[in-house]
């Protein structure tokens, strides 16, 4: 499980438990809205994977924010799939709607100033019964702020949302001004984790994540979404020069030989900087020295076979 280098800032650890607030915050919405930019945003640290290509974020990925007397537990989910109903598509979606079935607080994120088919497909998806707060990110894109006024107003006849947020992901004032809003819809209980903790993810989780942001990112458009990573090892040694010294082997699978070909690149250069980019992350992430070994397997098929996703880790 990952922590903070030191303690949770903000955070007085001698709140007594009657004191103190917690609870569970769905972040929702569709593909490449920003929700995982977000949540790293709403942690303080890198806890969910970012790329352009849609379908990043596969997981439902917990973060952990304790300040003052109240822990935020949120939680990543992937975009809402609506069209392609493989086996892949269909466990993204059994994570979505498990998330935003058992939680105090949705956040639902659109694009300030739009609205598409497929924001009212994950709009539907909500029945009224869980405060959702309407989180209008991406607000520095937005050149005519004036018109933001009847466009909230049309999305206040769409559901009632509790409170309207519009903000930007990388400005921090926007992001504590949402923290601020979200905590008196968290209940008054103890809190679930320590006060400097991140994530309920382990580091074998969060290597695997951050290889396979790499593979997206130097990939882009030429790589197909059904590609994902499996580690066959993690192992941690004492370090020699470093505290922590972590031995990793991870296989990038691909459905198609030509896309195992895209993947390792000319003479073997992209899947060399795949895995430096990755291991680079990695020993930030994990204040350890990394040794990262990566290998391409092809396995057609894979992402619309329900026994192979399990064996991948999907739920």
């Amino acid at each position: 499980m990952l922590a903070a280098a030191g303690r949770a800032a903000g955070t007085d650890q001698a709140v007594p438990p009657e004191q103190q607030r917690c609870g569970l915050i769905a972040i929702v919405g569709k593909p490449n809205v920003g929700k995982s930019t977000l949540m790293n945003a709403l942690v303080g640290q890198k806890i969910s994977i970012t790329s352009r290509k849609a379908q990043t974020t596969r997981h439902r990925i917990t973060g952990i924010r304790t300040e003052g007397d109240t822990q935020f537990v949120f939680v990543d989910t992937p975009g809402f799939q609506t069209q392609h109903s493989t086996a892949l598509n269909k466990s993204l979606n059994k994570a979505v709607t498990g998330a935003i079935a058992d939680v105090d607080l949705i956040l639902f994120v659109v694009e300030a100033g739009s609205f598409s088919l497929k924001d009212a497909k994950v709009l539907s998806l909500f029945d009224g019964r869980i405060p959702t707060i309407l989180v209008a990110n991406k607000l520095d894109t937005v050149h005519r702020r004036s018109e933001l006024a009847p466009w909230l107003k049309g999305m206040q006849q769409r559901h009632t949302f509790v409170e309207f947020v519009p903000m930007s992901a990388k400005n921090p004032k926007d992001v504590a001004r949402l923290l601020d809003i979200c905590k008196p819809y968290l209940p008054e209980q103890a809190w679930w984790y320590e006060a400097d903790e991140l994530t309920d993810r382990s580091e074998r989780f969060l290597a695997a994540e951050t290889v396979r942001e790499k593979l997206f990112r130097l990939t882009g458009d030429e790589l197909p979404y059904t590609s994902t990573v499996v580690i066959d090892a993690f192992k941690e040694e004492p370090g020699r020069t470093a505290k922590r010294m972590v031995r990793i082997a991870a296989t990038i699978v691909v459905e198609r030989d030509g896309h195992k070909a895209i993947v390792i690149g000319d003479k073997g250069e992209r899947l060399k900087r795949i895995g430096t980019e990755a291991r680079q992350e990695l020993e930030r992430q994990f204040d350890a020295k990394v040794f990262l070994e990566l290998w391409v397997k092809v396995r057609s098929g894979w992402s619309d076979d329900a026994a192979r996703l399990r064996s991948y880790g999907y739920e």
